[in-house]
């Protein structure tokens, strides 16, 4: 599946939905279209990625049914009960969160830094639901769930997601392989005794992590 898919698939119903940092605006296309939620909010920092949305959104915007905003974050944005944000870094995105608060169900697609997000999130109580590794072109993580709750996670699934550990997919395995074999390279190339260790230690954990996987699937 592609990456907008992927995002959609995880978004629940809801009554009012806001796509921070919308860019297009595909994903609230298709909450609209498929009556997910009964109104909606667009909102980007950029004027510019906003008008995009504003375009493809332009009957639902004059039916009253989507509100475009230029703001930073959830700027703007009220009563929102499902919030989207997709395609951005890790720490954007807990900055976002940080200020203001975690809204009933959120949907997030890190595209960097994820176990920021996951530390956030837990430490403001939050149940999580997904949380998983999937591959269209690159690899991305998406993280969807509910406030409040209590969930907690371990060492290594703040570092690779709970769900890439207990129900792990082929998406991640692939990219356990691909990190693997960036690390053997830098290893290779790297004369510093202290680095070196580091690197050793990493490998190995993604080793057995890799040799775990493959046995289950």
């Amino acid at each position: 599946m592609d990456r907008i898919s992927v995002i959609c698939a995880h978004i629940p119903a809801c009554r009012i939905f806001a796509d921070i940092g919308c860019d297009h605006g595909y994903c609230t296309a298709y909450v609209l279209e498929k009556g997910l939620c009964e109104k909606a909010y667009v909102s980007d920092i950029s004027a510019a990625c906003l008008k995009k949305a504003e375009t493809l959104l332009h009957n639902e915007i004059a039916a009253g049914r989507c509100m475009p905003v230029c703001a930073d974050g959830l700027d703007g944005v009220r009563d929102a009960d499902c919030v989207l944000i997709a395609g951005m870094g890790g720490e954007e995105i807990v900055h976002i969160l940080e200020r203001a608060p975690i809204p009933e169900r959120f949907v997030l697609q890190p595209m960097r830094n994820t176990e920021k997000v996951r530390r956030h999130l837990l430490a403001r109580g939050v149940h999580i639901e997904a949380d998983f590794t999937f591959e269209d072109g690159k690899f991305y993580d998406l993280i969807a769930g509910s406030s409040p709750g209590a969930d907690e996670y371990s060492r290594f699934e703040l570092r690779y997601g709970r769900d890439n550990l207990k129900s792990p997919g082929i998406a991640f395995l692939r990219k356990v392989r691909k990190e693997t074999g960036m690390l053997r390279e830098a290893l290779a190339a790297s004369a510093n005794r202290e680095q070196r260790e580091s690197l050793l230690a990493r490998l190995h954990e993604l080793e057995a992590i890799s040799d775990a996987i493959e046995e289950r699937l």
